[in-house]
């Protein structure tokens, strides 16, 4: 059943050939398949859900994103482990993608939780993360 699941995520953005260019390669890395394309938009599908960026009109250009107003804050994915978060991470410094909170990375989010946080072209804060140990142990009722 997927009643409360996300459907899908529609994402507006400034230049949408970089945007293509920065989250198609790890929306594959984690597992999306490209789906959908056409001229002002393209998107990714991940079983039923599907992610999709549609280049914003020029009119609405002039204002842009910031996760600390009113709206989204921040996206985060699943990795398949910590050593994927790493690989990811060392994708992303490769690109020059802005890691955010380097100074605490990878526990940026605390000492049971392990992630990288970054920006996309647009400074949309993302994250992945792996899967915590400690919710493994509670889940199979271990300590």
């Amino acid at each position: 059943m997927n009643q409360g699941l996300l459907h899908h995520v529609e994402i507006n953005v400034s230049n949408l050939q970089r945007t293509i260019h920065f989250w198609g390669w790890l929306l594959e890395e984690l597992g999306y398949i490209a789906f959908q394309k056409w001229e002002y938009g393209q998107s990714w599908k991940l079983g039923e859900t599907y992610i999709v960026f549609v280049q914003a009109e020029q009119r609405f250009l002039d204002v842009s994103y910031h996760r600390g107003c009113i709206g989204l804050n921040h996206l985060a994915f699943h990795a398949k482990s910590a050593k994927h978060v790493d690989e990811i991470t060392k994708k992303l410094e490769e690109k020059g993608a802005p890691i955010l909170y380097s100074d605490r990375h990878p526990f940026a989010g605390g000492p049971e939780h392990y992630a990288v946080y970054f920006e996309d072209p647009d400074r949309i804060k993302v994250e992945v993360v792996a899967p915590s140990v400690l919710g493994a142990n509670k889940k199979s009722g271990g300590s």
